[in-house]
């Protein structure tokens, strides 16, 4: 099983959308892939139509359940989940008591890898002890951002947390890739922060930019990955080629 850790400190940049549509794509493509919600929020578990989990990402890593009691399978090709829901903020906290306590989600997930192909790990807005689990349990890291210029400022420090967490916890991890999303063209500032971007890791960037799109934005509100809401819209085809970008560079 290949690992897919999604991760920015800097909320609404469409970290959540882009975890659950690509992990949707991938089990289209025919990969068994696990979806792993490790936000205490809770959007890619209701972005895939799971409602009020009885076990969930919290109960694993805190050690309370198996990684296989939690797993939930979806009503999308290929696509099963490890839910997330507010009780997992206080795991922050516990794990700081605990042993072993940057490894608990990988030793859990390590159960439970031959059963997958790919799991794609939703991370939390913050670079807390559950970011730096989901980033030690994966092979790679995909951060998704926004062209503005904070965004570059976010990008400087995850790149710093990744590159810690390689060298004290995980030194297989490496940057998959950076991927744009809610990208507007006809904006200079677009524009000039893609530009800036590039100048430091073209080779990193995914050839597709997710650009805005009010599909996109409709699907989770019915629970559904874009897609299997709107397959062809402008969004769903890009999600869609940049999984098949990430498979290639896996």
């Amino acid at each position: 099983m290949k690992t897919i850790v999604f991760a920015n400190q800097k909320g609404g940049v469409g970290k959540t959308t882009s975890a659950v549509n690509i992990a949707a794509a991938l089990g289209i493509a025919g990969k068994r892939t696990l979806l792993v919600d490790f936000d205490p929020q809770g959007n890619a578990t209701s972005g895939v139509g799971v409602r009020k989990p009885q076990v969930t990402s919290y109960d694993i890593v805190i050690g309370r359940r198996p990684a296989s009691d939690a797993v939930i399978k979806t009503d999308f090709k290929n696509l099963y989940v490890i839910p997330a829901s507010m009780p997992l903020a206080a795991a922050d906290f516990e794990l700081a008591d605990l042993e072993n306590r940057e490894a608990r989600l990988k030793n859990a997930l390590d159960a439970i890898s031959k059963s997958y192909d790919y799991a794609i790990i939703d991370c939390p807005p913050s670079l807390g002890l559950l970011t730096v689990n989901a980033l030690a349990a994966g092979d790679g890291v995909v951060i998704p951002m926004q062209c503005e210029y904070y965004s570059l400022e976010g990008l400087s420090q995850i790149m710093t947390t990744v590159k810690q967490v390689k060298k004290l916890y995980n030194p297989s991890l490496t940057l998959t890739g950076i991927l744009i999303t809610m990208y507007n063209g006809r904006l200079n500032l677009s524009v000039s922060v893609l530009d800036e971007i590039k100048k430091y890791y073209a080779d990193k960037l995914f050839k597709t930019p997710i650009q805005r799109n009010v599909r996109i934005s409709e699907a989770p509100s019915y629970g559904m990955p874009i897609q299997y809401y709107d397959k062809y819209s402008r969004g769903g085809l890009q999600y869609s080629d940049v999984a098949a970008e990430l498979m290639e560079r896996i």
